[in-house]
């Protein structure tokens, strides 16, 4: 065995262990009130990883990432991909920063995803999945990445982490529908150019 295939192997295991201790957190469970229930799909051999900001109620109830209208925008009218595409853990390592659904916030909408949890976890997922892409999915997971800019801006760029090519998407939350009122080039043009790399990583042709 190379020594290319050999550190696979091992990220594979480690990755694997993560998920184990991941599965079993419970650090934010006093300050949720109820048992956390963490989200993650994906396999270290991931195309793209996929970080967007928590689950919703909806996803922390099915136990399933984006098995909501979110995810139903996000698959079909952004990517054009199908159910089975999305939900192929070699194609989507599909993370939060929050694994868990933080519970709705006092004034309306949900809670902000609790920082110990990007700190404690999403490194070290970053460290085992070999993606080929990142995807960044709204403003909390843009700041994260992208400190002091903004959102608005960096849907239009194209970016890196890791040295690889990253898209930032707005959250596709039906709650967003001014900022796509406001910015309509995003849906018209912008996406396309992401789709089609999704696309192409993926080896869709139509």
């Amino acid at each position: 065995m190379n020594k290319q295939a050999e550190n696979k192997g091992d990220n594979k295991t480690k990755l694997g262990e993560l998920h184990s201790q991941i599965a079993q957190c419970r650090l934010c469970e006093v300050d949720f009130g109820y048992t956390p229930r963490p989200i993650i799909q994906g396999h270290h051999n991931a195309k793209i990883m996929q970080i967007s900001q928590a689950p919703s109620k909806s996803v922390h109830e099915a136990g399933k990432p984006f098995h909501d209208a979110s995810g139903k925008k996000l698959r079909g009218e952004w990517y054009q991909i199908s159910d089975e595409d999305f939900y192929n853990p070699d194609n989507f390592y599909i993370v939060s920063m929050a694994h868990c659904y933080p519970g709705k916030a006092p004034g309306g909408g949900d809670r902000r995803p609790p920082k110990i949890c990007s700190k404690e976890w999403l490194s070290k997922e970053m460290e085992l999945v070999e993606n080929e892409i990142y995807i960044i999915i709204g403003s909390y997971a843009a700041e994260y990445f992208f400190p002091g800019e903004k959102i608005t801006a960096l849907a239009f760029q194209d970016r890196q982490i890791n040295g690889k090519p990253a898209y930032i998407l707005p959250h596709p939350s039906p709650l967003n529908v001014k900022w796509f009122k406001d910015y309509p080039e995003f849906t018209t043009q912008r996406i396309v150019k992401i789709r089609e790399d999704v696309h192409r990583v993926l080896e869709i042709t139509k």
